[in-house]
């Protein structure tokens, strides 16, 4: 009786000392591990982590000092590291003086757009009388059918109209663009991480990307929609903050002071109006307006934001959490993102509906009235169903395009950057564009849009860590990175028959840089760890950084079209499938 009684006595105190639910118990074999108890504030808004007194102290700063470094270098490090990708950009942007891979359609059809409101045929040797004429081309009036949306050839026009219609100014904008990405990625890492070190790290590994570095310097639509589609992550993310900030503020405190979880509070707090998560739909808008795919994106980001909903009610107390998340902020949530997207997206088509519809305007602008008479949708406007029918036709475009290309590649080998595409090659004879005159044979200029391979084979890692770490740690941080790579990435595999190309994968390269900023971070170790910990952590982690550097440097002479002997374009050729 006496040896049950105590059986039974230390069941019931282990149960009491470990009161947390049966699946956390269960993943503790596959290393999870339960948040420590703690006020719910803190749980729900976390701090930012600052450098401890013993950082301070090596370099001899004063507290005082060390505080205002601080505080300065929430901006201050993003806006250097923004600056240095900056200055890589826009260095010498016109060159090649030439119209590389598909500027020839978008830089053409922007210029076209921002003058009459719809993209134009051009004829076979635009290309030629553009660089003769210094741009001085007349415009074509007869419409071209394209199959992308306006907004980033809006992007691109505008570059062109501050600099004219050249190089530098059809690639002004995503230059720009793309420098403004680095300075976004640093502010959301540092959001994402609470860390400042950590924010600025993924920020410099996105500027010394080589696939980004490149579309960046190319006026296609992908770098557009990477920029879109980063700010709308962003804007969800500072709307996550806000929203968790206002449940903590409405929860009431204990006699000490210390805010615990209550679930009325929980399940009747309102968020309001929520501007972040509009100003997310605005984006995710101007994406779809750029390319379609944008579409995808759209759908992963509301599911991760309601998610992001349902755990903050879960930790504020809630009892029915999902429950809760689908009365009162799905409605929200939906008219914030999907009625704002579609239209910002009809708006972007301003031009092509105030063109004539005799037959002079945008393509299909006078398909209504000229194809279209009749049926049950005629109480539409013309313009609207004309749209509809533009947009049917192009739709059927995407799907069955399967005309060879040399470049194309399939999404299972974009990750390991199995065939990047060569936007420009010309091989100069000795004495001539930089060609050594004593070289003894042609040497070769070429731009390749290829990720810096260091960087990309690091993030196959970092993508198993971040889904370990989302799967059997609940790090929601690590959920989000792994829905932003699987949104951009994830749609392709189901058009593998399709004619697609690796460059695509330029959308989710700022998240392949969280992921590996965040496996960093786990290597240089958590907080409190021992001081040989961290050396050891720090050594491995500087190799990784440097060693990223280096191979974008490299890489540079193939990625700004700089002429190098043949032999040294040979000895970047790693892989058989780069030629």
């Amino acid at each position: 009786m006496t040896s049950t009684a105590s059986s039974t006595d230390t069941r019931q105190s282990q149960a009491t000392e470990d009161p947390r639910p049966s699946w956390q118990q269960r993943l503790r074999r596959f290393g999870y591990t339960a948040r420590a108890t703690s006020d719910v504030r803190d749980r729900l808004v976390p701090p930012y982590t600052e450098p401890g007194p013993r950082l301070w102290a090596a370099f001899g700063l004063h507290q005082e000092v060390a505080d205002r470094v601080t505080r300065w270098s929430a901006w201050g490090g993003p806006l250097l590291v923004t600056l240095m990708a900056g200055l890589m950009r826009f260095w010498n942007l016109g060159s090649p003086r030439a119209v590389i891979f598909d500027e020839t359609y978008y830089a053409k059809d922007a210029w076209a757009l921002i003058h009459n409101g719809y993209e134009s045929n051009w004829a076979k040797d635009a290309n030629d009388l553009i660089l003769q004429h210094h741009g001085h081309v007349p415009i074509p009036t007869d419409a071209a059918y394209v199959v992308h949306p306006p907004v980033g050839k809006y992007v691109i026009g505008l570059g062109e109209l501050i600099f004219g219609f050249n190089p530098l100014g059809w690639r002004f904008m995503t230059a720009l663009l793309g420098t403004l990405a680095v300075l976004l990625l640093c502010r959301i890492g540092r959001r994402l991480f609470r860390s400042t070190f950590l924010g600025c790290l993924a920020g410099a590994l996105l500027a010394v990307d080589g696939l980004q570095f490149v579309m960046s310097r190319t006026s296609l639509l992908d770098g557009v929609l990477e920029f879109f589609v980063l700010a709308a992550f962003g804007c969800l993310l500072i709307d996550r903050d806000k929203a968790r900030a206002r449940l903590a503020a409405a929860l009431p405190a204990d006699a000490d002071g210390r805010v615990r979880p209550e679930a009325h509070t929980a399940e009747t707090t309102r968020f309001g109006w929520r501007p972040w998560r509009w100003a997310a739909g605005l984006m995710l808008g101007l994406a779809i307006g750029t390319k379609w795919n944008g579409l995808y994106i759209l759908a992963a980001f509301c599911v991760m934001a309601l998610l992001w909903d349902v755990g903050a009610r879960r930790v504020a107390g809630a009892r029915r959490p999902y429950t809760t998340v689908l009365k009162r902020d799905t409605g929200i949530t939906f008219l914030a993102t999907v009625p704002v997207a579609l239209v910002v997206y009809l708006v972007s088509w301003t031009g092509w509906i105030l063109s004539p519809a005799n037959g002079s305007g945008g393509y299909f602008r006078n398909w209504a009235a000229a194809d279209g008479r009749g049926g049950s949708w005629t109480f539409l406007p013309d313009w609207l169903r004309s749209l509809w029918h533009y947009e049917h036709e192009v739709y059927k475009f995407h799907v069955g395009l399967s005309s060879p290309h040399t470049y194309q590649s399939n999404p299972w080998s974009w990750i390991v950057v199995g065939r990047p595409v060569s936007y420009f090659y010309e091989s100069p004879s000795p004495g001539q564009s930089g060609c050594p005159a004593y070289a003894s044979e042609k040497c070769a200029r070429e731009v390749l849009a290829i990720g810096t391979p260091l960087l990309w084979w690091a993030a196959c890692f970092a993508i198993l860590y971040i889904l370990w770490r989302w799967a059997f740690r609940r790090d929601w941080r690590a959920g989000a990175i792994a829905c932003g790579i699987a949104a951009g990435y994830l749609p392709w595999f189901m058009y593998q028959e399709r004619t697609i190309f690796y460059f695509y994968a330029v959308v989710f390269v700022p998240f392949l840089c969280l992921a590996v900023a965040m496996m960093i971070g786990a290597v240089l170790g958590p907080p409190g760890s021992s001081e040989r910990r961290r050396i050891v952590g720090a050594a491995g982690a500087g190799v990784l950084v440097l060693l990223i550097a280096w191979n974008f440097i490299y890489f540079w002479p193939l990625y700004t079209g700089t002429t190098i002997p043949i032999n040294s374009w040979r000895a970047r050729m790693w892989l058989d499938t780069w030629v």
